[in-house]
């Protein structure tokens, strides 16, 4: 793991997000399921010192420790990654915010999401589903041509309610976009989503808008007016 890289080793980047370690910050990760304890602000500002280094994100990531993996992912060049490469990485991402940081910052970025999205869409495995489902909800909100959003609609209502929960998170958050870009699909998307109460009752923070699909639509459409 001490190969120079670019005049940064991993030893020493491992060393000092090992010096960010905090005890608190971690207690709050792993109630979201990650298991690490270094503040993504200072991880943030480690990355920006550091630059872009894609043979160091690499080796980061090879690591297989969650702030390491985190900080690669701010440091890599996303393009650099072929398809194989980014499907391995998915089915690796076990973590939440691994997960959610490598699709919303490489794997959007890539040639190859198209064909991933795809892919991934209808895996077996839920959690790379849900990959599949958050690349299918950003095409809906910005390149929507050539989506079936009905027949999307249709694996909502059929699949949802039981869906694992990192899948219905990301199923859900395709309903609402639907409901609040496409107002043809708008009143079924909130029919939808009131017949099947998922996560109706999640506890939401003041000011904050809740991720029930048909209050997150009605709000987000009444904003832009």
């Amino acid at each position: 793991m001490a190969n120079a890289v670019a005049g940064t080793t991993v030893t020493e980047v491992m060393a000092e997000l090992a010096a960010l370690e905090d005890p608190r910050a971690r207690a709050v990760n792993e109630k979201q399921g990650d298991d690490h304890g270094v503040n993504l602000g200072k991880l943030r500002a480690v990355a920006k010192r550091l630059k872009t280094q894609q043979d160091l994100a690499v080796a980061l990531w090879a690591t297989g420790d969650t702030a390491a993996r985190l900080l690669a992912l701010l440091v890599c060049r996303p393009k650099a990654f072929t398809r194989d490469e980014l499907d391995t990485m998915l089915r690796e991402a076990r973590r939440p915010k691994v997960h959610d940081w490598l699709v919303n910052y490489v794997v959007k970025k890539s040639a190859h999401a198209e064909d991933l999205r795809r892919a991934w869409f209808a895996d077996p495995d839920p959690v790379v589903a849900s990959a599949g489902w958050a690349l299918t909800t950003d095409r809906v909100a910005k390149k929507p041509d050539g989506l079936d959003l009905s027949g999307l609609l249709d694996v909502v209502e059929r699949e949802m309610k039981d869906a694992d929960d990192r899948l219905q998170w990301a199923m859900n958050h395709c309903l609402a976009q639907i409901g609040i870009d496409h107002p043809a699909h708008r009143a079924r998307a909130i029919e939808i989503g009131e017949r099947l109460e998922v996560l109706k009752d999640y506890p939401t923070p003041p000011n904050c808008t809740s991720p029930f699909a048909p209050v997150w639509i009605t709000e987000v459409v009444s904003r832009r007016g």
